[in-house]
């Protein structure tokens, strides 16, 4: 390990942890970004000399800056058109998961003040000492022990109890996708729990469901209307991924529109589908995965 003799390269080992730190406070991989690269102009001007550990300090200041950019964001989330999606952050599959947060988790870490997040995070996913996350959040342990307990108390249901294999996933992500490609609704009503949620993020820059729709009937009924329209068959899919740590993929759909598909699976059936569309949040698949740079604009 270098020693902060030699700070650009002492920061290098660690810029893709605090990106993943930062992906997991604020939802954008974007903004994400911008903190860690924040972080870096002002590691420049430390007194690498002074500082112990690099990687507490380093963890410490993109905390916190993320704290301030949560401030803003919480406002656009509110002024945000339809539903709200994290950015998807997609692995191939065999690629290694850098966590467990899945994408219901951060969905269900929405729901929680900025200091919890900030302590759940630290705490239960990257694994920071308790007095550490302390002194990053300018709270006493105890106070700290009780934001990551309440966290974690709000978050339990969304963590599922029995993670879906990789091969399951993956063998029902496929089957999902080739019945709403040909239109197979009777496939499809079979993959289903009852209580299904549909969640669709297009930003309100193209074509989304405002709502969640709920239910296995409402559910079947929306693929039935756009099977009839053609509006999700014949999509062409352009890689199997997962997405959050869910299985699903990335397709090009008729009229050139990308979309992520990610699903939630419990006990062998599909309990969430979460559909972004917005193409804001796709400029990077599109460059990693091969969509045309023209798929990019709404049609």
């Amino acid at each position: 390990m270098p020693t902060v003799d030699d700070p650009t390269r002492v920061f290098e080992q660690e810029r893709a942890r605090l990106v993943r730190l930062a992906y997991r406070m604020l939802g954008s991989l974007g903004e994400a970004e911008d903190v860690v690269q924040d972080a870096w102009l002002r590691w420049r001007h430390v007194d690498h000399s002074e500082v112990t550990s690099a990687g507490s300090f380093l963890s410490r200041t993109v905390t916190r800056l993320c704290l301030d950019v949560m401030k803003s964001a919480r406002v656009r989330r509110e002024t945000y058109v339809g539903t709200w999606l994290p950015e998807p952050v997609a692995l191939v599959p065999d690629e290694a998961p850098g966590d467990d947060l899945t994408l219901t988790l951060m969905l269900a870490l929405e729901r929680l003040s900025p200091l919890e997040r900030a302590a759940f995070i630290l705490h239960d996913v990257f694994a920071v000492p308790l007095a550490e996350i302390a002194a990053t959040l300018q709270r006493e342990p105890p106070a700290v022990r009780q934001l990551a307990a309440r966290a974690r108390k709000h978050v339990q249901a969304a963590r599922p109890r029995f993670p879906v294999e990789q091969e399951e996933g993956a063998r029902i992500a496929k089957a999902f996708f080739e019945a709403s490609a040909t239109g197979d609704i009777a496939a499809l009503r079979s993959m289903l729990a009852d209580a299904v949620v549909v969640h669709s993020d297009g930003g309100g820059k193209v074509l989304a469901f405002p709502r969640p729709i709920i239910g296995i009937d409402k559910v079947t009924r929306m693929f039935e209307g756009a099977a009839r329209k053609a509006w999700i068959q014949h999509a062409r899919k352009l890689q199997d991924l997962w997405i959050d740590g869910l299985p699903g993929y990335f397709s090009l759909e008729p009229g050139g529109m990308l979309q992520t598909v990610a699903l939630d699976i419990q006990g062998g059936l599909i309990v969430g589908i979460y559909f972004t569309r917005n193409p804001d949040k796709l400029e990077r698949l599109a460059r990693r995965f091969g969509g045309a740079a023209e798929s990019l604009s709404p049609h």
